[in-house]
């Protein structure tokens, strides 16, 4: 028998036999006579996988009731089983997706309002024993809302897929996934396994809690709810009941999955799993490539999407020209991927996951192969890893004896351009998903229809017959051509007519031609031939297409500007230059500077280095890099909205791809601190970094710096300007009652854990151990001196209380920050201890900034505070130096002076100062060459130096805005003239630029 009949027939046999699987179970009731005998069938003469490494021609698979018997060479069959011949056929186990939302109910995200303009939800909302916050939904069950999705399951099917892990995508902690099949049984008999895996995202979904709103707030809720959940269950005497917690505890041995939407995110999920010591299962956002050597660092397993961008319609210059370079490289690196994750041994598994175009995952399965994905690796990726990380293994992955009867048929090698996926049988039912072509149809055929002599060509892409007619004169139209079973279907217009043909097709010997009738413009009766030609070659499905095209470049970081090697530390020796020291021997005229070994090693004039790259100073000024005590760049979130948000930290939320690090390069910028913003009265953790551009986020952290966080005074965290609000505190007097509260509770928590720790072994056993809090904790290390206080402040009478309140606590206010009105109690910030990082001049833009004046820096400095000048925003950072000129023009302070405000002394105020901040033989070598006296409008940049690296080069800049227009014109001359034109180009909406007051929507 053809093949088409066999299957025909073993359709039918193969839905009788599973009916006994699916309807007949036998604690259901039976009210039928279906047929229950053994379902026993041989596939023989196939190419069959039986794993990614093991590979059998002519070979027998034999299933029995849904499960595999056996995988073996040659013909020999039991008896009482059904045989179907597939010579030429390849069978391959069916593919998992580990990290899919199939059967689960829809999650329907609620409308973000402006937390400054709407009534806080403090409290969650949900009634029962749950979490108190409602983005902890790990009581969720996925099999309990699970149900089979018969539309859904066709295509997946169609791509290759038999099971999936099943979870619903909603919230931070999401609760567990079930395993299931996906044939058209019920739900009973589709469910495979339940709890599969446990998942997290840092998305908080439904929740309409305004906590967290910000990325570092949704990793602190969950490293605080995982201290939470291991105090619970160590202390079963509480008081109360958390499902969401008893969730966590009760699933943390299954595999636990984490979705991150970019490789920068992947690192956090590391450093959590780290912190906690859980092994997540990273679901990755495709992106991985562009730090491909971090990524392996983590050494954890991904599951990775291969959803690759389309190419864009590049025809409008307008859009096109708004295209980021950032988009368009990623349009041409990213089907690379999964072969570079590969080539470096890094474990992953494939996924649908997001669901918007599932019907193209096995052409962009094959785009991975063409772009250097092993084809090994790619069915390994679909079905071994998937099953060894879910830990199914002895269920699927494989066609080893004992597993599910889960299998795919394809008319060649799955993985190459033409092959058709036949069939997906899933637990021994066969599932169709094309039928098979006869090849012998696609050609060129002299066609005769009436009076009309004209070519049709017959081609066959993508699952189906296209065709054209060509007349005599050469013009070509489209055709519609189609197989109604064996009988051949013909639609076109020729010379102004219209024809619908039908008929028969015929073979004598190696001749095919078709003879039939129809008719022309739906009225007058035809008969017509078709007698074929030439035969095209047919397309080896063996041999792989590799991908020819040149692709660019990985840029680091990956937007423009980047480069594609990372800056590394030079010798250098800087020649005849002047040199501001902010050392005692002060400014240094026609003195030689040699850097080495990323530190200040040489200072003195006609110094003689070999082996140094020389640059000459001649007419050029060098001073110490500038840094920003107070700046928002390099970040993905900048305020939480807990009153008391201590527990976020900056540190896990640094964006190094950010182009405000360049920027501000650009202006002498080698350090800065980036603080929270100042909706709380007590803000997050800061983070101190170093701008060296492609570094990475944890190379940027400057090691070994002191600790500090963000406080905040005036109307940002009263909420002045929000008249629903219901937020406490509301008042001046409210805040200086928060903040005493707040340390009047961390010491409270320090003396629990003190008597706790205090008890004998015996007592420790029935007593309730103290549970960890982070926000105890910040405070805790602000009172002891560990961590210090840099308070955002304009008012007067608003310091004087925070010095109070820090004064009857023991500890020193580090930095009053903007310090708008510092000059009216400067003598007090010298007496307290506190320094003051103002505005040059920026005064009245609020109702609390009205007293602010230009001679602020300069009073305060004569005072004996350290007074430096900051930015806050993304603008100014990179002109710091301008900035700091004002000191000169209003208050008359020193040059000398004033280049200490953006350099010594806002390192003395976040006490970096022991390395940076002045120019001295062992001190860090970061310092900028600038064109001419540093406090000058008319000086720039030329080099800006970061432990002996240039990280920018105003020449080098120049070469680069070249580099980026050639770049732009390779990629999009690329894309000009592909099949893109109903595709709009991609406009990546620009990040904000962060400020104190700055509220980004929930994620």
């Amino acid at each position: 028998m053809k093949y088409t009949t066999v299957y025909k027939y073993l359709l039918v046999l193969s839905f009788c036999a599973s009916g006994a699987q699916m309807y007949s179970q036998e604690t259901f009731p039976k009210n039928d006579v279906t047929d229950s005998r053994p379902q026993r069938i041989a596939f023989t003469d196939a190419t069959i996988f039986i794993d990614p490494l093991t590979r059998l021609d002519q070979a027998t698979l034999l299933i029995k009731d849904g499960v595999i018997v056996s995988v073996t060479t040659g013909k020999t069959i039991p008896n009482g089983y059904t045989t179907i011949d597939l010579k030429g056929k390849y069978i391959y186990p069916s593919f998992i997706d580990m990290f899919s939302t199939y059967g689960q109910p829809e999650v329907k995200l609620p409308k973000r309002e402006n937390p400054f303009i709407k009534r806080e939800q403090i409290q969650s909302s949900i009634p029962g024993p749950y979490n108190g916050n409602e983005a902890i939904k790990s009581d969720y069950s996925s099999i309990a809302h699970f149900g089979v999705d018969h539309k859904r399951a066709i295509t997946l099917r169609a791509q290759g897929f038999g099971t999936v892990a099943s979870m619903r995508p909603d919230g931070i902690a999401r609760g567990t996934a079930t395993f299931v099949a996906l044939g058209d049984g019920n739900e009973n008999t589709m469910v495979l396994k339940n709890n599969v895996a446990s998942h997290y995202s840092f998305n908080k979904g439904t929740s309409t809690q305004d906590y967290p709103i910000s990325p570092m707030g949704s990793i602190a809720l969950l490293r605080q709810t995982f201290y939470d959940a291991k105090w619970y269950t160590a202390n079963p005497d509480r008081s109360f009941t958390d499902l969401g917690l008893e969730a966590i505890e009760a699933n943390k041995n299954l595999p636990q999955i984490f979705e991150a939407k970019d490789w920068l995110t992947d690192i956090q999920v590391r450093n959590i799993g780290e912190e906690f010591n859980i092994d997540f299962i990273i679901k990755g956002g495709g992106n991985e490539y562009q730090r491909i050597a971090e990524i392996k660092e983590l050494n954890s397993p991904l599951i990775i999407p291969i959803n690759f961008p389309s190419a864009y319609n590049v025809s409008d210059p307008v859009i096109t020209n708004k295209i980021t370079l950032t988009d368009l490289k990623h349009w041409e690196l990213a089907p690379t991927n999964p072969s570079r994750l590969e080539q470096h041994d890094i474990p992953f598994a494939l996924t649908t996951y997001p669901q918007e175009q599932p019907s193209d995952f096995l052409e962009h399965l094959r785009t991975a192969v063409s772009y250097g994905l092993s084809k090994t690796e790619a069915l390994a990726s679909l079905t071994t890893t998937p099953a060894k990380l879910l830990k199914v293994e002895d269920l699927v992955g494989t066609l080893k004896q004992g597993t599910l009867a889960n299998f795919i048929i394809a008319d060649g090698d799955l993985f190459e351009a033409e092959t058709l996926l036949l069939e997906n049988w899933i637990k021994g039912t066969a599932y169709p998903v094309q039928n098979t072509i006869d090849h012998d149809l696609i050609g060129m055929y002299a066609l005769k229809a009436g009076t009309e002599s004209i070519t049709l060509q017959v081609a066959y892409k993508k699952g189906k017959f296209e065709a054209e007619v060509i007349t005599a004169d050469g013009q070509k139209s489209k055709a519609d051509f189609k197989m109604d079973g064996e009988l051949p279907v013909l639609q076109f217009t020729s010379q102004g007519n219209q024809f619908n043909l039908k008929g028969w097709k015929r073979v004598v010997g190696d001749s095919l031609s078709f003879k039939g009738t129809g008719v022309v413009n739906f009225h007058d009766s035809v008969q017509w031939t078709a007698e074929k030609i030439s035969t095209p070659a047919i397309a080896d499905k063996t041999q792989s297409v590799k991908h020819q095209d040149e692709l660019g470049a990985v840029y680091y970081p990956f937007v423009a500007y980047g480069r594609p090697d990372k800056v590394t530390s030079e010798k250098l020796l800087i020649t005849n230059v002047t040199i501001w020291t902010n050392e005692a021997a002060g400014i240094l005229e026609h003195t030689d500077l040699l850097l080495e070994n990323g530190k200040v090693a040489k200072i003195g004039k006609d110094l003689v280095v070999n082996d140094a790259r020389l640059i000459d100073g001649q007419g050029k000024h060098v001073t110490p890099g500038i840094i920003d005590e107070h700046s928002h760049i390099a970040l993905n979130g900048i305020n939480e909205v807990a009153p008391n948000s201590s527990m976020v930290r900056m540190n896990d939320v640094i964006d190094s791809e950010d182009p405000g690090i360049y920027r501000a390069l650009a202006g002498g910028v080698v350090a800065a601190q980036l603080l929270h913003g100042s909706s709380d009265p007590i803000g997050g953790q800061s983070a101190l970094i170093k701008l060296k551009w492609g570094a990475s986020p944890e190379d940027l952290k400057i090691k070994g710096a002191d600790h500090f966080i963000k406080f905040a005074l005036g109307e940002n965290p009263k909420r002045s300007k929000s008249a629903p609000s219901i937020r406490f505190p509301r008042s001046l007097m409210g805040m200086e009652q928060f903040y005493t509260d707040a340390f009047v509770e961390a010491l409270a928590y320090e003396k629990s854990w003190n008597a706790y720790n205090q008890l004998s072994k015996k007592k420790k056993a029935k007593a309730i151990m103290p549970r960890k809090n982070l926000v105890h904790v910040a405070m805790l290390e602000v009172i002891k001196g560990e961590r210090f206080i840099s308070s955002h402040s304009y008012q007067q009478k608003e310091m004087l209380m925070l010095m109070d309140v820090a004064d009857r606590f023991g500890f020193t206010i580090n930095t009053f920050t903007h310090a708008l009105e510092g000059y009216r109690i400067a003598d007090k910030m010298r007496e307290h201890g506190v320094g003051g990082s103002t505005f040059s001049d920026r005064w009245n833009f609020k109702w609390e900034t009205r007293n602010a004046i230009p001679y602020n820096a300069t009073i305060m400095n004569n005072e004996g505070v350290v007074t430096a000048i900051n930015s806050d925003s993304g603008e100014t950072i990179r002109h710091l130096n301008h900035e700091a000129s004002k000191a000169i023009k209003y208050g008359q302070t020193s040059a000398e002076d004033a280049l200490k405000m953006v350099t010594l002394n806002p390192a003395k105020l976040l006490h970096l100062d022991d390395s940076m901040g002045s120019i001295k033989v062992g001190k860090s070598a970061d310092v900028v060459l600038w064109s001419g006296p540093p406090l000058s409008v008319y000086s720039k940049a030329e080099k800006t130096i970061i432990e002996g690296a240039i990280y920018f080069d105003i020449e080098q800049d120049r070469a680069l805005r070249t580099l980026i227009q050639d770049e732009r014109a390779r990629i999009l001359s690329k894309m000009d003239g592909l099949d893109n034109s109903a595709i709009p180009a991609k406009i990546s909406r620009e990040k904000p630029e962060f400020d104190c007051e700055y509220i980004q929507m929930a994620n």
